[in-house]
């Protein structure tokens, strides 16, 4: 069981940071005020990157920041996938780290791609008071600070290999030979 907090709401403070993202930020908060319960798309690249994942992956991915590391930044689930809130520069830092482990080679192939969003690119934020429902936009841990603590790319990549190495266990040895005959040999006549 994870140690993560389970934060659906955004606090006052959170929504200053995730507003700061926008190119607007008063239109942003304009909006949010009117319609708290309405997503918003906010661009990357300016204040936080994105690290999205699927779902199962992703919360592996978080179990691990919070278990065995220094927690996460803001998490959210949208359509199927799990966004984690990371430091400026790890869109464009961590496909090469990916690289470097080898993440898309053969024996790591059942391992799920890692979509990185920064400059240049944006992401559906869920509302700021969404219920924990299934399908829709909602928080798994909310911002609740104007500087929350963003992940760097070696973070995110030490999280993902040992949620891999979790999900699929790679064997030096090859599979064994169903059709093969096995004699006991530790018996002597």
């Amino acid at each position: 069981m994870s140690s993560a907090p389970n934060v659906s709401r955004v606090s006052s403070d959170g929504v200053a940071w995730l507003a700061s993202a926008a190119p607007f930020p008063r239109s942003t908060l304009a909006l949010w005020q009117d319609r708290p319960d309405a997503p918003v798309v906010l661009p990357c690249g300016t204040v936080f990157d994105v690290v999205s994942a699927p779902v199962v992956f992703g919360r592996r991915m978080l179990d691990r920041l919070w278990d065995e590391g220094a927690g996460s930044g803001p998490v959210a689930v949208f359509r199927g996938r799990m966004l984690l809130f990371a430091a400026l520069g790890t869109a464009q830092r961590l496909p090469s780290l990916l690289d470097w482990e080898e993440w898309g080679s053969q024996r790591a192939r059942e391992v799920p791609p890692l979509l990185c969003h920064g400059t240049g690119d944006a992401v559906t934020v869920p509302a700021l008071t969404c219920e924990d429902s299934v399908g829709t936009a909602r928080w798994v841990v909310a911002p609740d600070t104007r500087r929350p603590w963003l992940p760097g790319p070696e973070v995110l990549l030490w999280a993902a290999v040992r949620a891999a190495r979790a999900a699929v266990r790679i064997s030096i040895f090859p599979p064994a030979d169903q059709d093969a005959n096995v004699y006991d040999v530790s018996r002597r006549r």
